[in-house]
């Protein structure tokens, strides 16, 4: 999944998007409607569904989900179907449950999102200090750009998010292996008023704490 991956050294799952604001985001390219959702939206809600293509053009069953931030670098994503997952990071720890295992993973944000796709769509420094922008082409009715990790240590290729009528509607990331993972994004609300306590993560009675260094 793609903030799983996120987690194993990739701290992937795009994901999250946003409205931009005003009249201008129609008409502007990828990368200023990029720079316009850094700059205008601190705070987001909406859904995902996601899959993964391996190597081999293998497809892994699907995902779904919902998700939320607010910046700098709080955020919530939450698997729902077919089984369920949650990653929280309440900007200074991000933990990863399993309730199968019921298991909870804790890392340091800024070790776990560094240069990541988590660093463009959550945090809140400038964009070039850790990636290369470029506009792609216009496909399949979207406007797209490619964000590269100046890092060749980050973990993945490169990220492109897909822009239509002002929102991001699409993230496709291609890892240090060769798998791509596509992320379907619906539902979009910008900057909603979220509760003090969203994004704190309390590990469940009886859960395996594990504490990467």
């Amino acid at each position: 999944m793609f903030l799983s991956t996120w987690t194993k050294g990739l701290l992937s799952s795009v994901l999250c998007a946003v409205c931009l604001l005003g009249s201008q985001a129609w008409a502007a390219s990828a990368q200023e409607q990029l720079q316009s959702f850094v700059s205008q939206v601190q705070a987001a809600t909406g859904n995902f569904s996601q899959y993964t293509v391996g190597t081999q053009g293998q497809t892994k069953p699907a995902q779904s989900g919902q998700f939320s931030f607010q910046r700098p670098g709080r955020f919530k994503w939450d698997v729902l179907k077919p089984y369920a997952q949650q990653i929280v990071s309440d900007g200074k720890q991000l933990f990863q449950f399993d309730p199968d295992l019921n298991q909870v993973t804790v890392r340091q944000v800024d070790q776990a999102i560094g240069a990541s796709p988590a660093a463009i769509l959550f945090g809140s420094g400038s964009l070039e200090q850790s990636f290369t922008v470029t506009t792609l082409q216009d496909n399949e009715g979207l406007s797209w750009l490619r964000a590269k990790p100046r890092n060749g240590e980050a973990g993945f290729a490169y990220v492109d998010l897909g822009f239509a009528g002002g929102l991001p509607a699409r993230i496709v990331l291609l890892d240090a292996f060769g798998q791509s993972t596509h992320i379907e994004l619906s539902g979009l609300k910008p900057n909603p008023v979220l509760p003090a306590e969203a994004f704190r993560f309390v590990p469940p009675p009886g859960a395996d704490v594990v504490r990467m260094q």
